[in-house]
């Protein structure tokens, strides 16, 4: 018989074809006081796929042979996981801790389907567990700035897909997005430009913290990137003297040549599309003393783990010049109480400060040596997880979906597919490390052409869902679900529920989106 469709792909789920549970206005969640957040998410996500709105017990006060759904933490099992059991007569869901749980809540989501008369849950036990601990999204607000409403929107539709890191590229040549008390005329005069000449904008603190704790609320931990030493034209708009000139180079004309716009200038507003020219001095101790400034406020304000320091392109420093900048700027990091993230590039850096996680850029077959500079980050420290990884051939969500998509960019191979996004896997990518060296799996979506949440939304999905299986589920090979046929149809049974939750995804060819029937006339009763 068909297995219910979850995506991610669980550790394990089975089904024998018993009666399912059968939803109506009304139904029970029995929860105690303190998982009201995970209580709330249900009602929440119930409400949004079927109209139905169910009540809430105390377990003391719940009837021992009722009908209703129970959520609990149980406190035992690997950290984020859960257990899932659905009968005729009941629904448990059981998280080893409230991530655990929450994961749980998001996965009896999917199963919800519509039946004669009603709304049901099929009948199946899950027993699941995330691959790797960091799973995480990248939304880029410096080419285009986005809102704290779309940000937040952002956040509950990756989520829910059990993504459990949100890494925000906060600064980059464009403009410079994030209020600091510290230097204040970076908001002030660099903030106001985007790509293509569109308007800019900035978060204040209190919009940042906002993020952080709406993330928080869905076990997302942001991750802030402020990047360096290049993609820092922006700086140049309030603070020139810690700028060098732009290196214009014949692979930075090609682009203005072919994007459009103007060849950068120090001190002037950039609302282009090209990458690498830009540099901070490395050898002025100025430039480190607005980086102690910089990067000791963003830490203050973030209570996450991890600082990003960017550390790509830095093709207007010269390489003496980047070692010894990364090497310095990661022990800055780390001074903060961070442990510092970089772009692969800055695993060749001799002084890299030893807790330094590696985000691996290249492609899932590495050329240039790309492979190579990232194990530079597995040679230092400790063997456990210092290696995030995202594959820019795969998914990096910016790019095209297809190849007349007005949307996206195709540098990184040509036309991502739906069907390349997911046939890969993490172990594999770089020779010499495998999963006890990989911190995880992350998607970045970059905004050169992402104006608005729609654009978001039709770029990012249903690609974000094969990231999400990379990051979450058992290895290619490990699982019958771990297959492109298993994804696409599991996948394409998303899409009433995604519909119901505004989420604009795109149809992509090749899978089978499946139409739905709506259920009873009467929603409510079932």
């Amino acid at each position: 018989m068909a297995l219910p469709s979850v995506v991610p792909a669980p550790a394990s789920i089975e089904a024998d074809g018993s009666a399912p549970f059968a939803l109506a206005s009304g139904t029970p969640i029995v929860a105690a006081a303190e998982i009201a957040d995970a209580t709330e998410a249900l009602q929440s996500l119930i409400e949004t796929r079927t109209g139905l709105r169910l009540d809430t017990r105390e377990p003391a006060d719940s009837a021992a042979d009722a009908r209703a759904i129970v959520l609990e933490i149980a406190g035992d099992g690997a950290a984020e996981s859960y257990r899932l059991d659905v009968t005729e007569a009941s629904v448990i869901v059981n998280g080893t801790d409230a991530a655990g749980l929450f994961y749980g809540v998001q996965t009896l989501g999917q199963l919800v389907e519509p039946a004669p008369g009603g709304w049901q849950i099929p009948a199946v036990r899950i027993v699941d567990a995330p691959r790797f601990a960091y799973r995480g999204v990248m939304l880029d607000v410096a080419r285009h700035f986005h809102d704290v409403a779309t940000v937040k929107a952002y956040i509950d539709r990756t989520s829910a897909l059990k993504f459990n890191h949100l890494h925000l590229h906060l600064t980059d040549d464009q403009g410079w997005r994030l209020q600091l008390d510290s230097r204040p005329l970076l908001t002030e005069k660099a903030s106001a430009t985007s790509v293509g000449g569109d308007p800019g904008g900035f978060s204040t603190q209190d919009d940042y913290r906002e993020i952080i704790d709406y993330a928080g609320a869905r076990h997302m931990t942001v991750v802030p990137e402020i990047d360096l030493p290049g993609h820092t034209h922006a700086v140049s708009l309030a603070y020139p003297e810690l700028s060098e000139e732009p290196v214009l180079s014949d692979h930075i004309r090609e682009i203005v040549r072919d994007y459009g716009g103007e060849l950068p200038v120090n001190g002037v507003p950039y609302d282009g599309m090209a990458v690498g020219f830009s540099s901070l001095k490395i050898r002025d101790e100025a430039t480190y003393e607005f980086l102690a400034d910089v990067l000791g406020e963003v830490a203050r304000l973030t209570p996450g783990p991890y600082l990003h320091i960017g550390g790509d392109e830095a093709l207007g420093t010269s390489a003496e010049d980047y070692d010894y900048f990364i090497g310095r700027v990661s022990r800055l990091a780390a001074s903060l109480g961070k442990a510092p993230v970089a772009w692969h590039e800055a695993g060749t850096a001799t002084d890299l400060e030893p807790t330094t996680v590696g985000q691996f850029w290249g492609y899932v077959e590495p050329i240039d040596g790309m492979d190579a500079k990232a194990r530079g980050f597995t040679a230092v420290g400790s063997d456990q997880g210092k290696l995030i990884l995202s594959p820019a051939d795969a998914i990096y969500l910016d790019m095209k979906f297809d190849a007349d998509s007005p949307l996206g960019l195709t540098w990184a191979r040509g036309v991502t597919t739906a069907r390349r996004a997911y046939e890969w896997d993490p172990a594999e990518v770089v020779d010499g490390v495998a999963d006890e060296q990989l911190l995880g799996v992350e998607a970045p979506l970059w905004t050169e052409t992402a104006r608005t949440l729609a654009d978001i939304d039709a770029l990012a999905f249903p690609r974000a869902a094969a990231a999400a299986e990379a990051a979450w589920s058992p290895a290619a090979g490990a699982s019958e679900l771990r297959t492109w046929e298993s994804f696409a149809a599991r996948v394409g049974a998303l899409a009433p529920l995604w519909t119901s939750q505004g989420i604009g995804f795109t149809p992509l060819d090749g899978i089978p989106w499946a139409v739905e029937v709506a259920a009873g006339a009467d929603r409510g009763d079932a």
